[in-house]
C-alpha cells in the first residue's frame, strides 16, 4: 500500500525546488521557486504560493531581484527573483533547497508591497 508524502513546512523566504511541466515535451522538470505564503497554508491546506525564480542570465525584466547569496539559498547559479510571477502550488511537491540573505528578502517585501499584496508579508 503506498504511504502519502509528508508536506513539508515551508517558511515564507525558502527557495525550493518544484516539478515544473514543459507543454512541448512530456518531462516534468525541477525548477527553483520562493515562497510568499504563511506556513500555514501549506499545514492547513497542502498548499504554497511561489514566486518564480530564474537564472541571472536570462533577459532581464522589470521587477527582478537579483538574490544576492544565492549559494546560501540553495541555488546552482546566480538567479533572480520574479515578484510578480506567483503560482499556487501543492506543498507536498516542494524540495526545500535554502533560505534567502535577509538583504534579499527586504527587497522581495518591498516589491510585494509594491503589487498590493503586503499582507504576503506578515509573519505567520
Amino acid at each position: 500500500m503506498p504511504t502519502a508524502r509528508a508536506t513539508p513546512v515551508c517558511d515564507p523566504f525558502d527557495v525550493v525546488a518544484l516539478p515544473f511541466p514543459y507543454g512541448e515535451r512530456p518531462v516534468r522538470q525541477r525548477r527553483p521557486a520562493l515562497v510568499i505564503s504563511a506556513s500555514f497554508l501549506a499545514r492547513e491546506q497542502g498548499l504554497a504560493w511561489v514566486a518564480m525564480i530564474t537564472a541571472r542570465a536570462n533577459p532581464a525584466q522589470p521587477g527582478d531581484i537579483a538574490i544576492a547569496d544565492w549559494a546560501e539559498a540553495g541555488l546552482p547559479i546566480a538567479s533572480v527573483i520574479r515578484p510578480g510571477k506567483i503560482a499556487t502550488v501543492e506543498a507536498d511537491r516542494l524540495e526545500i533547497l535554502g533560505r534567502l540573505d535577509p538583504a534579499t528578502i527586504a527587497q522581495v517585501q518591498e516589491a510585494l508591497s509594491r503589487l498590493g499584496a503586503a499582507w504576503l508579508t506578515r509573519p505567520s
